[in-house]
């Protein structure tokens, strides 16, 4: 059994909105040829004659006047699913969201932007899990929304991207140390004892990298894995944590924060999502308010 044309369906509607061939030809800008052609074609897949002759008009056919009402019906449908998503009703969407972020950017990042949301859209509820790595897997099977970060080589190509803000390393000691008193030059900031970060545990990276052209080497005495921990060391010891200044702008507070004595490495820290979401409108949405809460100064 071969499948009806659907777009006859449109066709079948103005025929029936309009009672009249000439008519609903100009309507759908065709030529009334075409449209009795068309109409011909409704006739052999309804097995009815639908539109018979009157005087000089036309007028339905019983099957006509039952289908016109559903015919009608059918194609509202089918346009409000062809046509584009429009602005959601926040008051109304009931959707939890899953951020995938460091625990630094939930503690600096996460009361503004759950309190935007909470007051915009009280049924969308935020939940944050924490980011172990630069894999894209929970971004491809859903299980993830957004994400934030820095680009990485495990990231997916078809994976859509944001920039949210660009962020520089400063170094933070407890209120009282040493370095919180004079200029933190290359020399004073080396010879201290410092904090490594690193997920897999190899403190090594760009600010050993910058040290090392001025002759000078850091001594790492612990490693941890994310910028909270590193402040929290630092303000119950005499260690210096390097830390990204925006990240950590609350985990700060009241601590001392200085510049590096050298040129500093800059990051840039992204939104990413995947482009099954991309035209959600709810999600548009949050990634729009994602953006505005990190491009605020804190």
């Amino acid at each position: 059994m071969s499948k009806p044309d659907f777009n006859l369906l449109l066709t079948l509607d103005v025929l029936l909105a309009e009672g009249n061939v000439a008519r609903a030809a100009e309507r759908l800008r065709l030529s009334p040829s075409a449209m009795s052609r068309a109409l011909a074609r409704l006739r052999e897949t309804t097995g009815d004659p639908l539109l018979v002759r009157a005087g000089r008009g036309l007028v339905p056919t019983p099957r006509a006047l039952e289908l016109r009402e559903t015919v009608s019906q059918l194609v509202q449908d089918t346009e409000a699913v062809l046509r584009p998503a429009g602005k959601p009703d926040l008051k109304s969407v009931e959707r939890t969201f899953t951020l995938r972020t460091s625990e630094g950017f939930v503690e600096n990042f996460g009361p503004p932007l759950i309190a935007r949301v909470s007051d915009a859209a009280p049924g969308i509820r935020l939940s944050f899990v924490p980011k172990l790595d630069r894999e894209s897997s929970a971004l491809r099977d859903g299980t993830v929304d957004l994400e934030t970060g820095v680009i990485g080589s495990g990231m997916g190509p078809e994976i859509r991207v944001q920039a949210l803000f660009r962020d520089r390393f400063i170094g933070v000691v407890r209120a009282g140390h040493p370095l919180s008193r004079g200029t933190a030059t290359p020399a004073r900031y080396a010879a201290g004892r410092h904090i490594g970060l690193s997920r897999r545990g190899m403190p090594h990276g760009p600010i050993d990298d910058a040290l090392g052209e001025l002759g000078l080497q850091r001594d790492i005495a612990t490693t941890v894995g994310g910028f909270s921990t590193a402040v929290a060391l630092a303000r119950a010891s005499e260690l210096i944590a390097s830390v990204p200044e925006r990240h950590t702008g609350n985990l700060r507070e009241g601590m001392h924060s200085f510049p590096l004595p050298f040129p500093a490495p800059e990051i840039t820290v992204s939104l990413f999502w995947h482009p099954r979401f991309h035209a959600d409108p709810a999600h548009r949405w949050l990634r729009a308010i994602v953006l505005e809460v990190c491009g605020q100064p804190h």
